[in-house]
């Protein structure tokens, strides 16, 4: 059976960078909650060397320290959850 929660005392500085993660995902504000919510339960997802292979050839990165600034936002934005 679902369960309906409720987050108090959300600051609006919070709830506006919630709103703006919502609309670069195309989801609403519940969707992007509940999608937060799922990929914590979730855990980390692990990719097969082949998988991970493919998404650094995607992310178009081209010198080391490219490459290093985005391993530190993608760790410091973890840290942040």
């Amino acid at each position: 059976m679902p369960v309906n929660l409720s987050i108090k005392g959300v600051s609006e500085h919070m709830a506006k960078q919630l709103r703006a993660r919502a609309a670069r995902h195309h989801r609403s504000l519940q969707g992007e909650l509940m999608a937060i919510l799922e990929e914590t339960v979730r855990g980390p997802q692990r990719l097969s060397p082949d998988e991970l292979l493919a998404k650094v050839r995607a992310s178009g990165l081209s010198t080391p320290a490219e490459s290093a600034k985005a391993i530190r936002e993608e760790r410091d934005g973890r840290s942040r959850r």
